[in-house]
Formats: C-alpha cells, structure tokens, sequence
C-alpha cells in the first residue's frame, strides 16, 4: 500500500509542477490544486496508514501507531482542503478578471503570435 501511496504522490507532484510552468494560467491553477492534492496525500500518510483502525486509543491498549490511526495529519488535511477550495475560487476569480481586462490568458499577458 506505501508503494501505491507513494506513486500517487509522486505523479501528482509531477503533473503539476509540469503544469504550473506552462504559459496558461488556468493550467497553472490545474497544477496548483494538483500540487496540494499531492501535499495533502502526503500529509495524510505520515500519520500512518491503518486501515479499520480507530482514531482513538481504546483501553487495554497500547498507544502505538500499530493500534490506532494518528487524527492530526487527518485535522490537518480536512483544514488544507477547505483552504486550498477557498484560494482556487478566488485564484479563479482573479484569472477571469484578468482574462477580461487583457483578453487572453497568458501568463506573463503576451500571446506568441508567430
């Protein structure tokens, strides 16, 4: 399951690092959320990956990441989310006033126009 995990992580770091250096800004925002998908995955999988384990120590336990999945990577991750929606909406927003006031979408606002 790590090496599943981790291949995940790593082709989605790639795609958008190949992604945000493209000369698109809506292909910059793909690979902006791609990237913090990646982050947010990788996040999640420090906290170790149990699976059918509980987020709480039970009594007559013992308190080790064998026993029960860690809640703070996954707190973390649910808040990197909600934050990643909000900065993609306004991102967006901001693209399509730009697009409007240059009418092209172009990174640095020039198009090649061979």
């Amino acid at each position: 399951m790590e090496l599943i995990i981790s291949l995940a992580i790593g082709v989605m770091a790639g795609a958008g690092i190949w992604l945000v250096l493209r000369p698109r800004t809506f292909q910059v925002l793909i690979g902006l959320s791609l990237l913090s998908y990646a982050i947010n995955l990788f996040i999640f999988s420090v906290g170790s990956l149990s699976i059918d384990e509980e987020p709480i120590v039970r009594a007559g336990q013992s308190a080790n990441l064998a026993n029960y999945t860690d809640p703070l990577p996954q707190a973390l991750v649910l808040t990197a989310i909600v934050i990643g929606f909000a900065t993609t909406a306004l991102f967006l927003v901001v693209l399509m006033a730009l697009r409007g006031l240059s009418g092209g979408d172009h990174v640095d606002g020039q198009e090649d126009r061979s």
